[in-house]
């Protein structure tokens, strides 16, 4: 059936969330998702363009156009079947991934100023959502190809390079140092933003594969890359970046101060927010205050509100504009309450004869030439010292990837700050050794690291079954 043309709204359908009072005080999702009507209402304002440039911008090629023209039509068994068969994570993605700056960013009824681009991460969930309340199918395996590959990580660039690989009929078991599989998808991103079930949803169809998952393993201790070699035909990194970066300022060394990463792994992943029915505790201030403007510090700050503080600040060195964080975050935070201090930057964080943190010392920010980075630099402005009293600071200024793995296997090439060298496939100065996502780029978003890991599973299929092949 053609979708209709005629008549098409210019604008997509709001989607649904909890009020901003209400979702202040717990850890339940905040966006709601669509109903059915609202996602065959969105599916059919999509042009259906002959030459589609939302699929070029979507990171691990999803047929866009199909699968929305699937919904229009009404048939999510198939749209859900056309997801499936090439993101194998689309709930995650329909939450997290920054649609606005991707395949959004590109769609021609959005271009074309006649109206919204299609809500195409909204339909993605909606369609996610489907098949997991209905059950989720396992594709049909081709016959085992005899090869082995470990996948270290059980992040977004792991798990999807697991799952590509299992598809391709390669025996593949993924080595996780946490207790639970998604990486940062379950320690990074909290419950109200991406709920822990829908992330155990998405590994199960993984795991659903035959992919074998060890959890508890940490290598580099209990097996070497080298050693992983004699027992596997190829290895893939997909490690991630989890070792926070701090200030360098006097008082970082308080109590009362957290990195982000060990702020949100608490709090998401062991369940601090349910202490002492979890037995992880997190200090709950009163005021807090956050350093950053990423998403990660919007998570940070969303949670310490949900925690109990009565005053949650963010503090960033420039301005609104330059905020990295998405500006969903940014309204969600805002509307919640979180005070944003922006052009702000801390000096120092003060204590008291206990080494309890009190506050932190700032000075005022101005904008003045762009830095290599392309944005506007920063430069303190003389005699703008302040104090923001706070009892809880959290640091939330970037990451860069653990050296564990780079340092016991000396052959293997990293780069400034620790990332994995490696090749637009993915392959690492070390034969057999192929590495993506953030472990190679630094902190990036998680469809990057997942396109990351598609892209690579086409490579290591290459090369362990290139002398058959041949």
């Amino acid at each position: 059936m053609k979708m209709k043309t005629e008549s098409k709204p210019e604008k997509r359908p709001e989607m649904a969330k909890q009020s901003s009072s209400e979702r202040r005080s717990n850890f339940e999702e905040v966006a709601l998702g669509y109903n059915h009507h609202e996602a065959v209402a969105e599916a059919n304002r999509c042009l259906d363009c002959k030459k589609p440039p939302c699929i070029k911008g979507c990171p691990v090629g999803v047929d866009i156009p199909r699968f929305i023209r699937q919904i229009a039509e009404e048939d999510f068994d198939s749209a859900a079947l056309t997801l499936k068969s090439t993101n194998s994570l689309p709930a995650i993605c329909g939450r997290v991934c920054p649609q606005e700056t991707q395949c959004e960013a590109v769609c021609v009824l959005g271009k074309s100023g006649k109206g919204d681009p299609i809500a195409i991460g909204g339909l993605e969930r909606f369609v996610a959502d489907y098949e997991i309340a209905k059950g989720v199918a396992a594709p049909d395996l081709p016959a085992p190809t005899g090869r082995r590959v470990a996948v270290v990580g059980a992040g977004p660039a792991g798990l999807t390079a697991a799952a590509e690989l299992a598809k391709m009929g390669h025996a593949v078991t993924v080595f996780e140092s946490l207790h639970a599989a998604g990486g940062v998808l379950v320690y990074g991103i909290p419950e109200f933003r991406l709920p822990k079930s829908i992330v155990a949803a998405e590994v199960d169809f993984i795991r659903r594969l035959g992919v074998d998952m060890l959890l508890n393993s940490v290598i580099g201790k209990i097996d070497t890359v080298d050693e992983l070699l004699f027992q596997y035909d190829a290895v893939f990194l997909g490690t991630g970046a989890g070792l926070p970066s701090f200030l360098g300022i006097d008082g970082e060394n308080l109590n009362g101060v957290y990195s982000a990463n060990e702020f949100l792994t608490r709090v998401n992943l062991m369940k601090a927010y349910l202490f002492p029915e979890f037995d992880t505790p997190v200090k709950k201030g009163r005021r807090t205050i956050v350093v950053g403007g990423g998403n990660v510090a919007m998570d940070a700050a969303r949670c310490a509100l949900r925690l109990g503080a009565g005053e949650v600040t963010i503090v960033y060195r420039r301005g609104e504009d330059e905020l990295p964080a998405r500006a969903e975050e940014v309204l969600n935070a805002k509307e919640e309450g979180i005070i944003f201090r922006l052009l702000t930057n801390p000096i120092r964080i003060l204590g008291d004869e206990n080494n309890w943190v009190t506050g932190m010392e700032c000075i005022n920010m101005e904008l003045c030439e762009p830095d290599e980075s392309g944005r506007c630099r920063p430069v303190p402005v003389p005699e703008t010292e302040h104090i923001i009293p706070a009892d809880v600071v959290v640091i939330a200024i970037g990451t860069s990837p653990n050296p564990l793995v780079s340092m016991t296997t000396p052959d293997l090439e990293t780069a400034k700050y620790g990332t994995i060298v490696a090749d637009e496939t993915g392959a690492t100065s070390k034969p057999g050794v192929f590495a993506g996502g953030d472990i190679v780029t630094g902190s990036a978003t998680v469809i990057s690291a997942m396109g990351a890991g598609k892209v690579a599973a086409k490579a290591i299929d290459e090369y362990v079954m290139g002398a058959v092949r041949l």
